[in-house]
């Protein structure tokens, strides 16, 4: 571990919770990326904000951070071998413990599913399709299930890159088998509580969310072939909508306000929006959109505009609105890259060679930058999604997690 910089790290360890909130999981608190940090800096000084530390040996990897109170959990492959490092405030490992075997693809070896935090236990789906429960934080397995096994799924193109989500007493996960398009563990057990009955779908990349809409909740999530929505209580599929993609990649989770959700992919294909009913039962298309076609890099809502990343010859950043489709502005200078949101700004990641990370105003007038930097410490593509929290902008690239200092002073 590199300590670059510790100006003023003890304020920030006082003072953090006055204006930082933990994100549990992929995405943040709430799978959507924004991130609840408020107090961070408006704009950038030259060369981007100060490094706080710099964590080495985390094993390959894409996965994200999840940060919750003082301590950082981030996976990493070393050898073959799947590790959850722990990590404290001032980027020192607490612990490191092992969770399996993980995939070894060449083209993106290592996990990129992020960990789910629920009270002291730790959720988590290797590439492999092996869904764990641990005690933390010293990493004791509670249970295991292979899913892709329990269910009759297969592994995808390029492995599973699901994170899991935890919605009460259940774990959500997408094995793609027969009639297991989407099932439902038991959180305490990892018995399974249902599966998507009639939906036989692979799984796609896609980490599932739950919305609320009239007195339901709904799983959303999108399978290799479509947008699907099902009750969280029972594994009813309420409702799909077709939406195809070259190599049947769907790595974005859908959004959703006030019965409006939106979904995009990559290789031009675009999205759009459907309407819900009153309960949720069924969906109505509202519109489609081809500008935005995020490949697997998320996308966020705020006050009612989408913005977001295309993807190949059509790279650049997108702001629409959700409720016509109406393209408001692009930025082509901005590449395809991860976008992320916190107390007024968008955070863009821009990948896979170049790593540069911009701030800009989220604004649905114009794209108006507010500084930039470049990564360059760790390995491989600039892939993994950024985590906010605590007053720290954590990027992960490879075998390094860097924590960059964005809090205003």
């Amino acid at each position: 571990m590199k300590n670059l910089s510790y100006v003023a790290v003890g304020a920030l360890l006082v003072t953090g919770l006055a204006f930082g909130a933990d994100s549990p999981q992929f995405r943040g608190p709430h799978r959507d990326g924004r991130f609840l940090d408020t107090g961070l800096l408006e704009q950038w000084p030259e060369g981007g904000p100060p490094v706080a530390w710099i964590a080495e040996g985390l094993g390959k990897g894409y996965a994200s951070a999840s940060v919750v109170g003082d301590t950082i959990y981030v996976p990493g492959m070393l050898g073959e071998e799947g590790y959850i490092s722990v990590l404290d405030l001032n980027g020192s490992v607490k612990e490191k413990f092992p969770y399996g075997r993980e995939t070894q693809d060449k083209r993106a070896p290592g996990p990129r599913s992020t960990p789910t935090i629920d009270d002291n236990r730790l959720y988590l789906m290797s590439g492999l399709g092996v869904v764990g429960c641990y005690q933390i934080p010293e990493g004791t397995a509670l249970w295991k299930v292979d899913v892709l096994d329990r269910f009759k799924g297969e592994n995808i193109s390029w492995s599973i890159a699901e994170s899991l989500l935890v919605d009460g007493d259940l774990v959500i996960c997408t094995p793609g088998g027969p009639d297991a398009s989407v099932a439902a563990l038991n959180k305490r057990t990892g018995e399974t509580v249902w599966t998507s009955k009639g939906l036989s779908e692979p799984s796609a990349y896609c980490s599932p969310d739950v919305i609320e809409r009239g007195d339901r909740r709904i799983i959303v999530t999108m399978t290799q072939k479509s947008v699907v929505g099902l009750d969280a209580a029972t594994g009813d599929v309420l409702w799909t909508h077709p939406h195809e993609t070259e190599y049947d990649i769907h790595a974005v989770t859908p959004l959703y306000s006030d019965g409006m959700l939106y979904y995009t992919a990559g290789y031009k294909s675009g999205g759009g929006m459907l309407e819900l009913s009153a309960d949720g039962s069924n969906i109505t298309p509202r519109w489609t959109d081809k500008h935005l076609d995020c490949q697997h890099h998320g996308v966020v809502l705020v006050d009612g505009y989408v913005y977001g990343t295309s993807h190949g010859s059509r790279s650049g950043l997108v702001c629409l609105e959700l409720e016509t489709g109406k393209v408001m502005w692009t930025a082509d200078y901005v590449k395809q890259g991860v976008v992320v949101y916190a107390d007024g700004m968008l955070y863009i990641y821009e990948g896979p060679k170049n790593g540069t990370v911009r701030l800009a105003k989220a604004s649905p007038t114009a794209f108006e930058s507010a500084g930039a930097f470049t990564v360059t410490e760790g390995t491989d593509n600039h892939w993994a999604h950024p985590t906010i929290a605590g007053g720290r902008l954590y990027i992960r690239h490879g075998d390094v997690l860097i924590a960059y200092t964005i809090a205003s002073q």
